[in-house]
């Protein structure tokens, strides 16, 4: 239920703050006062599309928030906690629109997203508008009015998963059945590649070490000519630096047997000296296995240019060549069961076919009952609307059929209902978008909400221009019927007419205030006198006098004892 609304910068809106009631919720007031932008406001916190052309002029953004009682809605709690806003019986929800583009969303003082609002909204809020009126006239709805005034709707999820794993075994079974056809081309391509990594006898690593091998072959030359150098300078050479090195010992040796203060370390001079001698004999071996050898330089050649092309057709290094080789001999294995994989596929489609049709056909039966009884209520409803010749039904459109002749499937099963309607008698039953007129659609929207009210779970609806179309008497009854969906939800209802109104429980006045250059909306509740006021000013017009005082006080009156 919507408790508290807060509006800020909002169109012609500066701030506003609107606490609502349980019970009927009657918003009134002159054209152009700023009603709409008020369930402009709730539509934003619903998901609606916002645009900086929202924000009231000067302003750099324009701010809704909403405080929602969800104590017992044990459903949206859940769906809180899944998104990971979590809560207890209340839910703020908040809507920043900024000229810059920045828009932000809350919900629980958390981040959200347009996409968290709407999957809210379904159980939080219902619109009744013009649009509503549209969505009742397409015929692709109503299904789901059947299905949601049956209750209908849990048994549906289940058959829905239940078609959704049929379609996907049928899927499972075009894709085996194209890997059958092909089974032989497949198969034969994949052996080839299996046989061609097998051949090349591919070792991980190889590459780098093939890299480092030519490039000691592609310099050779230039390595054995250092290693002899280097090899010469330290040992073989005439002067070479271990025989002076050797030399350099004696003599520091005789130093220190004369004079021991000259802090050298004969393991340090040793060291030294032998660690020269090895590496003149590492130098020595190393040239002596380097070998410049064109041959095998042209063996390591191919062998990378191979390398190359391997990497460049099964995925860029040898390990995705490796990796690829495995996955090879998986689908290789795989095709060669693929015919027992149709044979186990189509016994399970077969199986879940008939539990499919099975669980459609149950949907269906159950749909004729309930379409039977939404009949009758639907009827009484509109018949109390002063449409007393009216007559609805429910008729089901027989489904096509598939190239099998099986009748078509969806989601939601078999059927494919469609509301008819009748206004004045003789007439024939025609389908709702070609008879209705305002006035009588007005009607039937309000009908069905008042029979779908013992069984939707939205906490609040809001019905924005209920009134379009009527009048009078028929006005008087809408009311009523609005007073009876507020016993089952939350009502808010904007009405240009005072038999509606009436009806409230709780009374908003929208006026419009010009204060300086600026135009501003103000809502307020009005008191018991001042509704009176407001009830004679909707009956009357501009000119009110003490006689439409008079029958606007014996409207309220009778309103309160049908209350």
């Amino acid at each position: 239920m919507l408790r508290e609304l807060r509006i800020q910068n909002l169109a012609i809106i500066d701030i506003l703050e609107i606490s609502f009631v349980e019970g009927l919720n009657v918003i009134s007031g002159e054209t152009g006062a700023g009603k709409s932008i008020i369930i402009g406001a709730v539509g934003l916190l619903l998901g609606d599309r916002a645009s900086s052309d929202m924000i009231r002029s000067a302003e750099t953004t324009a701010v809704v928030e909403a405080l929602f009682d969800i104590a017992g809605k044990d459903s949206i709690k859940e769906k809180l906690g899944e998104m990971g806003y979590g809560g207890d019986d209340e839910l703020v929800v908040k809507r920043i629109i900024s000229r810059s583009g920045k828009n932000r969303i809350y919900i629980n003082g958390n981040l959200a997203t347009v996409g968290n609002l709407s999957s809210l909204s379904e159980s939080l809020v219902n619109v009744c508008s013009q649009h509503e009126h549209q969505m009742i006239l397409n015929a692709d709805n109503h299904v789901d009015i059947l299905d949601e005034y049956g209750e209908l709707m849990p048994r549906r999820t289940r058959f829905s998963a239940l078609y959704r794993d049929y379609l996907t075994l049928k899927n499972d079974l075009d894709d085996l059945e194209l890997k059958n056809r092909n089974k032989m081309e497949r198969e034969d391509f994949l052996r080839f590649q299996l046989k061609e990594i097998a051949d090349a006898h591919i070792v991980t690593g190889e590459d780098s070490a093939l890299l480092e091998e030519r490039k000691i072959l592609r310099n050779a030359g230039q390595l054995i000519e250092y290693g002899r150098n280097a090899h010469d300078i330290l040992y073989a050479g005439e002067d070479s630096l271990l025989e002076m090195l050797s030399r350099v010992i004696v003599d520091i040796r005789k130093i220190l047997e004369i004079d021991a203060s000259l802090g050298l370390s004969w393991g340090d001079l040793d060291s030294a000296y032998f660690s020269l001698e090895e590496a003149a004999l590492a130098l020595r071996d190393y040239t002596g296995r380097i070998v410049y050898d064109p041959e095998r330089l042209d063996v390591v050649e191919n062998r990378l240019e191979f390398l190359s092309r391997m990497k460049r057709k099964y995925g860029g290094k040898l390990e995705s060549v490796l990796g690829k080789k495995e996955e090879i001999e998986r689908e290789l294995a795989a095709i060669t069961s693929v015919e027992e994989e149709i044979e186990r596929v189509s016994a399970e489609i077969a199986r879940l076919k008939e539990q499919v049709i099975e669980e459609a056909r149950d949907l269906s039966t159950r749909r004729a009952a309930v379409a039977a009884r939404l009949k009758d209520e639907v009827e009484q409803e509109i018949h109390t609307l002063r449409m007393a010749n009216a007559a609805f039904e429910v008729r089901f459109h027989e489904p096509s059929r598939d190239a099998a002749g099986e009748p078509s499937m969806t989601g939601r099963g078999l059927d494919y209902p469609e509301f008819y309607l009748s206004t004045n008698v003789g007439e024939e039953l025609k389908p709702l978008n070609r008879i209705a007129s305002g006035g009588e659609l007005s009607r039937i929207v309000l009908a069905m909400k008042k029979v779908l009210a013992r069984t939707g779970s939205v906490g609040t609806i809001i019905f924005d221009e209920v009134d379009t179309g009527i009048g009078g008497a028929t006005a008087e009854v809408v009311g009523h019927k609005l007073q009876e969906v507020a016993t089952h939800h939350q009502v808010i209802c904007i009405s240009h007419l005072p038999q509606i109104a009436c009806f409230g429980d709780h009374h908003f006045l929208v006026a419009k205030k010009v204060e300086g250059q600026k135009t501003n909306t103000e809502v307020r509740v009005l008191s018991e006198e001042e509704r009176l006021h407001e009830i004679t000013r909707m009956l009357g017009g501009v000119e009110v006098t003490e006689k439409t005082r008079e029958h606007a006080h014996e409207m309220l009156k009778a309103a309160s004892n049908k209350r």
